[in-house]
């Protein structure tokens, strides 16, 4: 696979006020490129930890091969590892990243305190099942296995992300020679930094509120609560952070955003805005672990998460379609990337609103989301690979495995989505599908082929950037 070295947009060399609305941050140096580099590799290796269990849960969900492998009994164990490393772990550890970009140098030194801390429990927590009772619960947001090892890795993880975090909360406005676009990115970013503590808070106030029930058999539905208010504000923070990275691959696609840098502060501002009111629902609407709070918080992210992503990608899409650069087809992977992410981001928030009952339309929608944020994350960094001392990847290479990744998850989307409207239920595997008709069948099977696909996508895309690793600049 061949290589080439950074290059950076040239629309607007030489003119200062275009190069004011290019909506990207410059390259880290000294420790603070050393301090990105380590939270990029904690957030691949989560990616590797992942991949090696969602094999198991693809399988577990196609017909004909679950009866093959009795991994039934498995399934919920190496469900809950899948999800707190490809979700928890990557997406926060890929937000040390983005923040490690606008770290004060000041503050390097605490930030790899936080990624050391970080470190250490996303490496224990694979490893969970085997130091204590394997006991899985499937709650949303973060699911557990009930043992003192993950709760142990879990904490430490997330204490680690949060003293990163706090970093940049207090980041004077001035520090820095940025422009105006990249000051609207640093704002994205501290923005996100902030609701992720909010969560943080939100999901202490719980803890506090509502006692540990002593019996096993209502527990899952304590951690449902317990993570239910923290989960659903943490989805802003990714949503700012997602905007950010919009903004900044539609700039390394080669789009002409000049009149954009303060819309993007406003709409920035946007996403912030539905989270000042989680306090009041907290403590307004109660009790906390009531039928009431649960549908506030729902309400808050259908109704609240669009205010921004709806306005920005829009824009993005009618940007991308009248003006780009195909000068530079070393950016193509941005490209393809940002589109990707729009369409699956933009499917899995329509399916969003289609959801009755429990059934797998709630995996298909947030797959969608999640995939939408992992394929914009994977497209930045093909791009941040050579300005920390990595060799770029081929991009025609990157560029297919976005393809593959992105068709895949969208075929496993469109599956669940299927399936959900004959009803078939979430968090099973196996026999306890009870597939019976034809179209059910049919259904799963495309779920369980894009699934495969989206996996042999995400393993191209670490076999990438590995490859980029021992190919040093």
């Amino acid at each position: 696979m061949k290589t080439s070295e950074p290059s950076e947009p040239v629309v607007g060399e030489g003119d200062a006020a275009l190069a004011d609305s290019l909506f990207v941050l410059p390259p880290p140096e000294g420790s603070a490129r050393s301090l990105a580099r380590g939270w990029l590799l904690l957030a691949l290796w989560s990616l590797v930890g992942a991949g090696l269990v969602v094999i198991l849960v693809v399988l577990a969900r196609t017909p004909v091969i679950h009866d093959l492998i009795p991994w039934t009994g498995s399934f919920k164990t190496a469900l809950v590892i899948h999800v707190d490393l490809s979700v928890l772990v990557w997406f926060l550890a890929f937000a040390g990243l983005l923040g490690s970009l606008v770290i004060p140098p000041e503050r390097v030194g605490r930030g790899f305190f936080g990624l050391g801390l970080a470190t250490l429990g996303a490496l224990i927590l694979p490893f969970a099942p085997f130091l204590g009772v394997d006991a899985p619960f499937m709650n949303n947001y973060v699911p557990v296995l009930e043992n003192g090892a993950f709760f142990v890795g879990l904490g430490l993880f997330i204490g680690g992300f949060l003293f990163m975090a706090g970093q940049l909360l207090r980041i004077p406005a001035a520090t820095g020679a940025l422009p105006v676009a990249g000051r609207a990115l640093r704002f994205g970013l501290q923005s996100g930094m902030a609701i992720a503590w909010l969560a943080a808070l939100i999901g202490l106030w719980t803890r506090l509120a509502v006692p540990i029930p002593a019996e096993a058999q209502f527990r899952e539905n304590w951690y449902e609560i317990l993570f239910w208010g923290a989960g659903h504000v943490l989805q802003f923070t990714h949503t700012q952070l997602l905007i950010v990275v919009w903004l900044w691959l539609a700039t390394l696609a080669g789009f002409l955003p000049r009149p954009w840098p303060r819309l993007a502060f406003f709409a920035l501002g946007l996403g912030f805005l539905p989270v000042l009111s989680v306090p009041a629902i907290h403590l307004l609407v109660t009790p906390i672990d009531g039928v009431a709070n649960r549908i506030a918080y729902s309400e808050l992210m259908r109704f609240g998460n669009g205010l921004a992503t709806l306005p920005v990608g829009f824009a993005l899409i009618f940007a991308g379609v009248v003006y780009f650069d195909v000068t530079r087809p070393e950016h193509r992977p941005q490209r393809v990337a940002m589109f990707l992410s729009l369409l699956l981001f933009g499917v899995g928030g329509v399916i969003g609103y289609l959801i009755q009952g429990v059934n797998v339309t709630i995996p298909s929608h947030y797959h969608g989301s999640i995939v939408a944020i992992t394929l914009a994350y994977m497209g930045l960094t093909y791009h941040l690979l050579p300005h920390l001392g990595w060799r770029r990847p081929d991009a025609t290479w990157s560029t297919w495995q976005l393809y593959l990744y992105g068709g895949g998850s969208l075929l496993h989307v469109a599956g669940l989505a299927l399936a959900g409207v004959y009803g078939i239920q979430r968090k099973t595997a196996g026999a306890e599908q009870h597939l019976k008709t034809l179209p059910e069948k049919f259904a799963m099977a495309c779920t369980g082929l894009g699934g495969a696909l989206a996996v042999i996508g995400g393993i191209l895309f670490l076999v990438l950037t590995i490859r980029a690793f021992r190919q040093r600049g």
